[in-house]
């Protein structure tokens, strides 16, 4: 019996190696390209681009048109004054007061429109994490809540990146769902500051998927690729609930 362990240890050696070989292979195949893909198919994927988006957002009315192969983005509100709505096709703003067009300087149509491609980037997530100006990086992985996720670090070239292209996202997917579970982001405008999103009640509405956030802020100074640790320990403070209500999906005959 003795003579035989040699063996033994060897064939359990020889296994392990091919454990921890197969690990490493199948790490190699986790990219965040590959993690965003499947993301982003999950969501709703080619449905995206065939789609109409409407909803609304606390005190306003959004939506979102595809025509002639170009987003037109409006977002209406109702003032005590009378009805104000804004457009935004990717190259000029409008703004109509009771209809009528009004006259809006550039520097507050720059400011209105990226409030609008804001609200609607943020409610169509992750459609939009494989543009062309966007860069995804795989910084590892994290367990919260019992669940494990892959963290995918987002930035933004300088030519069609936007006005805010040097923010830094990053994003938490869940490794088994690939469904986006929390997102965090550094922004240098009014001040700068970091954010830390959870989201909750996901829907499906005409094949694309919604969710609503939690939205929290660190209390001090913090590394944003940490503030998960920050939130498993609860040291995030609780801003706001960001909801979607109303939402509409529509697709045309000729999509």
């Amino acid at each position: 019996m003795k003579k035989r362990k040699p063996v033994l240890l060897l064939f359990l050696f020889a296994s392990l190696w091919v454990i921890f070989t197969s690990c490493g292979e199948v790490n190699k195949r986790i990219t965040a390209q590959s993690v965003v893909d499947r993301a982003i198919a999950d969501a709703g994927g080619d449905l995206y681009e065939q789609s109409n988006i409407s909803f609304r957002f606390r005190d306003g009315s959004y939506t979102l048109e595809r025509t002639g192969g170009r987003k037109v983005m409006t977002r209406t509100r109702e003032t005590d004054s009378g009805e104000v709505r804004d457009i935004w096709d990717g190259r000029s703003f409008s703004r109509y007061f009771r209809n009528v067009k009004t006259t809006v300087s550039d520097s507050m149509a720059n400011i209105y429109s990226n409030s609008i491609n804001s609200v609607l980037y943020f409610a169509q997530l992750p459609y939009g994490l494989n543009d062309p100006a966007v860069n995804k990086e795989w910084i590892g992985e994290k367990t919260l809540g019992g669940k494990r996720y892959y963290k995918v670090k987002v930035t933004f070239d300088r030519e069609g990146g936007g006005d805010d292209f040097e923010d830094v996202y990053i994003y938490w997917i869940d490794a088994k769902t690939f469904k986006p579970k929390f997102l965090a982001y550094e922004f240098h405008v009014n001040g700068g500051g970091m954010r830390f999103r959870e989201a909750y009640n996901e829907r499906y509405v005409n094949g694309i998927r919604f969710v609503d956030y939690r939205n929290y802020r660190p209390v001090g100074e913090a590394d944003l690729v940490k503030l998960d640790s920050l939130f498993e320990r609860r040291k995030l403070e609780l801003l706001s609930e960001i909801r979607l209500k109303d939402i509409e999906v529509s697709r045309d005959s000729y999509n």
